[in-house]
């Protein structure tokens, strides 16, 4: 069998970065300084690494991120009330493997987002699944699903996302089917995968604004008591000029 022949192969068995570099090879007759062994695992390496990039891309692509946040452009100013140490060791995601959740709260523009976002973006290069999203417009698709009969589906995608992030928490009123929505999404994943969820509004709040005191205090109970809490304080981010690094 030739060279081509072995490259339509591979090819055709999708994997296509072995056949590629394994062209690449041929070409320039790379492969001669390599012993047999050595050029095969050169050639799975690269095959790994390229599926792997394709996954994490995948991720990222699925998570519907709304900013290119990063954990190297977090900002650790001070007058931010954000510790490096502790955030450092989230990062880690540990807090993924015990099933915690994250609360970060803050004044608009002081960063929740983009910390969320940058928690959630590492996790996709871990290989986990995410979904970032504005809760209002959460409820809102969930609300509609009710209708058309794909509840219970919606549900089972948000139940198997290693991680929920839920930004701008509160800025609605809950009303019985938000109630309602917020108790499935939070009875789901409780202590089976991790939430964060991102707030202006203070979490001491939070009883008067879900409220129905039965529902609120078995939702709060569920998020509030195995969450790390990141309280972000400082001018909104948004003013004057805007900043490479949040």
């Amino acid at each position: 069998m030739d060279n081509n022949q072995t490259i339509e192969k591979l090819r055709h068995m999708r994997l296509s970065a072995m056949a590629d570099l394994h062209l690449q090879y041929v070409k320039t007759n790379g492969q001669n300084d390599a012993t047999p062994d050595e050029y095969l695992a050169l050639l799975i390496e690269h095959e790994w690494d390229s599926r792997q990039n394709h996954k994490v891309n995948r991720l990222i692509n699925q998570a519907g991120f709304r900013q290119k946040a990063d954990i190297a452009g977090i900002d650790y100013a001070s007058n931010r009330n954000l510790d490096k140490n502790m955030f450092n060791r989230l990062a880690t995601l540990e807090f993924m493997d015990r099933k915690e959740n994250i609360i970060i709260t803050g004044a608009s523009g002081v960063g929740k987002s983009y910390l969320a976002q940058a928690l959630g973006n590492h996790a996709c290069m871990g290989g986990n699944k995410v979904i970032y999203t504005n809760t209002a417009r959460l409820f809102a698709r969930l609300k509609l699903s009710k209708t058309d009969g794909t509840y219970i589906k919606e549900l089972n995608r948000l139940q198997k996302t290693n991680l929920l992030i839920l930004d701008d928490f509160g800025l609605q009123a809950f009303d019985n089917h938000s109630r309602e929505i917020l108790m499935d999404i939070i009875d789901d994943r409780y202590n089976k995968m991790s939430t964060i969820v991102s707030s202006q509004i203070p979490v001491s709040v939070w009883y008067d604004i879900i409220g129905e005191g039965t529902i609120a205090d078995a939702i709060l109970d569920r998020i509030v008591n195995s969450s790390h809490r990141i309280d972000l304080k400082g001018e909104s981010l948004r003013k004057g000029v805007l900043k490479n690094e949040i």
